[in-house]
């Protein structure tokens, strides 16, 4: 019986003192908080997530805040959504805020914390940061953008003469701003650029058909088209697909023949590297603005082969073929 309540106590004391070793290690990690413009479950914003995880894991006591402003686009949400982050850094009192993709920053970041003494690492904005002002004393990051030259080369590999681009995509901000790099880079090329934004699937399936009048078709992002449907987009591309697409986004590889896409979690490494680097002491004017450097070369094999379309031997040895199926 003395035995028993021996080892049953010293099990509590062991178990006691491992929950203070970890209590004081977790009270003497620094603060980190990421601010998330959209949503757990949307693939870009998951990519990014699972990066800052991966660097920060062990060395940051990491809370996490999600906007969600890919399904709920208005201002109004968005905004009483950037309030909500703002009362948490207020509680949390982090030493280091992460903000990934740009409604982080318009809302929150140039809104309550330009130049402030918190500092920030912005991630995922779409092809420039000019539009929030960055850098700030307190903020630097890393800007997104997009393959659009390699494509292009590419689609010029196997798609003959280029003269016209149809862009496909939902109608957010975001893809907005995309296309109009796309024009930006291409019309001076003598390639014009046509825009489609779908708000459903039934202007999705549509805007597709419509598309195949152009040399080749690059597939924005399908997240704010509001009652997406892989099976039907599925369906559409493979009845009416004849023209070359592509995208940039490699959950759109499903319904796409080519891809070059961006990888998501170089956007959330670098941003918890460099967060780590300026709690360490580096100061944020040290760390310039930079952009990702990490692609993704993807084909569809059986969406090609449905449209007649031969992938030429330098595009075939890149690129990695299988079977896709929806993230």
């Amino acid at each position: 019986m003395f035995r028993a309540c021996y080892v049953y106590v010293s099990f509590l004391i062991s178990t006691f003192m491992l929950l203070s070793v970890s209590t004081v290690e977790a009270q003497d990690l620094p603060r980190c908080l990421h601010v998330m413009s959209y949503h757990q479950g949307y693939a870009w914003n998951d990519g990014i997530e699972e990066g800052v995880e991966r660097i920060l894991n062990g060395k940051c006591a990491l809370k996490k805040f999600y906007m969600d402003s890919k399904r709920n686009s208005s201002p109004k949400f968005i905004q009483n959504k950037a309030l909500q982050a703002k009362a948490l850094i207020e509680d949390y009192q982090p030493n280091i805020v992460i903000a990934s993709d740009d409604n982080a920053s318009r809302y929150l970041v140039q809104v309550f914390y330009k130049n402030a003494e918190l500092p920030f690492v912005f991630a995922g904005i779409n092809w420039t940061a000019e539009p929030y002002d960055y850098p700030y004393k307190n903020a630097t990051g890393m800007v997104e953008v997009a393959p659009i030259l390699t494509m292009l080369e590419i689609a010029q590999r196997n798609a003959g003469n280029i003269r016209d681009v149809v862009f496909l995509s939902a109608d957010v901000l975001t893809e907005h701003k995309d296309y109009k790099h796309y024009i930006n880079v291409y019309e001076p090329l003598g390639i014009k650029v046509k825009g489609i934004f779908a708000k459903n699937m039934r202007e999705w399936e549509a805007g597709f058909i419509e598309a195949q009048k152009g040399d080749i078709i690059i597939l924005g992002n399908n997240a704010g088209v509001n009652d997406w449907d892989n099976a039907r987009a599925e369906r559409r591309v493979n009845k009416s697909g004849k023209k070359l697409t592509m995208t940039t986004y490699k959950w759109m590889m499903p319904f796409t023949m080519l891809g070059v896409s961006k990888v998501a979690a170089e956007q959330g490494e670098w941003a918890a590297e460099v967060a780590l680097e300026i709690l360490a002491g580096t100061a944020v004017s040290e760390i310039p603005v930079t952009i990702n450097r990490r692609w993704l070369f993807f084909r569809n094999k059986p969406l090609l082969e449905s449209a007649g379309i031969r992938i030429d031997s330098v595009t075939r040895k890149k690129t990695i073929s299988k079977q896709w199926s929806y993230e």
